[in-house]
């Protein structure tokens, strides 16, 4: 694996977002592993910027969907349009045809919607009238929603939650960073003037790279612990599924692939735990009456499961 080409994406990133090291990192992380992110947090934050400049670093081709209530699957996946001179249908690609895809505000769409997207994300091809089609590859979908204002929006079930690998918080910047962001685009747009460090191949590559990490079978044993305490946790009515634990072996490749490391260290999984699993976890509702967090529920299951010594 290309570990200097990984760092080169970051650094490049760092020309345009300020701060946010490791949301950035969890970012790379998903796109390794070849999953798909879930960004939640209030809007003005800068999770647009974020998928523009990580997919002009890449190489790759940026679509961006705002997601209403009148939006169709079609709108989505693309349809075929009647061309009266040819006399045949024309296939007009929807935003999903593409290497990064901002599905803005996902939870403001209706349900039928929202499947079409995570049926793409799922299958990594559409089908339209019957006709199949592969996505390009990379295919990245950074969702977004806001996790406040819930007037007029569809949250997203469960069961399609869980199809995102990772769910990241952006949080607002510290004071100094603030101070540089407005100092930083005072004049210029730095968007403008980033260039591709790697293309979609290379990305590619990486991902198929990543898959050489190594993970010990301590580190699988400590995931497995991990996941299972989740369902035995009387707090939580339906705990982390396989695809979970299998989310977390992932994500934790390609997170020590970023600390150009070639095995999987504990820390690794610590780390990723909150991410991997929060959204995958359902408590119990006398629990969220009472105001239980979920990332309260995790923190204290992971520090009862004994952590493996001496991996390498």
């Amino acid at each position: 694996m290309d570990l200097t080409l990984c760092q080169k994406i970051i650094e490049n990133i760092r020309q345009v977002i300020v701060g946010k090291d490791q949301v950035v990192r969890l970012l790379m992380t998903t796109l390794l592993a070849d999953g798909h992110a879930l960004l939640e947090d209030v809007p003005g934050l800068g999770k647009t910027l974020l998928a523009k400049t990580l997919a002009i670093s890449i190489g790759g081709s940026f679509k961006r969907v705002q997601f209403t209530p009148d939006l169709l699957p079609s709108d989505i996946t693309g349809f075929n349009v009647f061309n009266q001179q040819s006399g045949r249908f024309t296939f007009h690609s929807g935003p999903v045809m593409s290497n990064v895809l901002l599905a803005d505000e996902v939870n403001r769409t209706i349900q039928r919607t929202q499947s079409s997207l995570l049926e793409s994300m799922e299958e990594r091809q559409v089908t339209v009238d019957g006709r199949t089609m592969a996505l390009p590859a990379p295919f990245f979908v950074i969702a977004t929603q806001n996790p406040i204002e819930q007037e007029g929006t569809f949250p997203l079930p469960e069961a399609q939650l869980d199809r995102f690998l990772l769910r990241i918080h952006l949080g607002y910047p510290s004071r100094d960073e603030e101070i540089e962001i407005m100092a930083r685009f005072q004049k210029d747009e730095p968007l403008l003037a980033l260039a591709a460090v790697a293309s979609p191949a290379d990305i590619v590559a990486l991902q198929q790279a990543r898959k050489e990490i190594t993970v010990s079978d301590a580190i699988r044993h400590y995931i497995a612990d991990i996941v299972r305490a989740t369902r035995e946790e009387p707090t939580i009515r339906f705990g982390a599924s396989p695809r979970g634990a299998l989310g977390l072996m992932r994500a934790g490749q390609a997170y020590a692939a970023l600390q150009a490391r070639q095995y999987v260290k504990p820390d690794d999984i610590q780390a990723l735990c909150l991410p991997v699993l929060g959204h995958r976890l359902v408590l119990r509702e006398e629990e969220r009456f009472r105001g239980v967090a979920v990332d309260e529920v995790l923190e204290r299951i992971v520090g009862k499961i004994p952590v493996p010594v001496g991996v390498e």
